[in-house]
């Protein structure tokens, strides 16, 4: 199931793409947005996925005692 949605949205102004991310999935409206800065839609999705596999990535295990 579905936590969170993420999606690309074209800027009429800039003509560049901008992300809405929706927590929970369902929700009405993005919990955040970023600033339209992406060239393509695509650039946006391989961008989220980057951010997200980095961050995943980077969390420090726990120690047992």
């Amino acid at each position: 199931m579905a936590v969170i949605r993420i999606e690309p949205v074209r800027d009429e102004r800039t003509g560049r793409y901008y992300l809405e991310i929706y927590n929970p999935h369902d929700a009405p409206a993005p919990f955040v947005t970023t600033q339209p800065r992406y060239a393509s839609a695509a650039a946006a999705e391989n961008d989220a996925v980057a951010i997200l596999a980095a961050a995943a990535s980077s969390v420090p295990e726990e120690k047992t005692a």
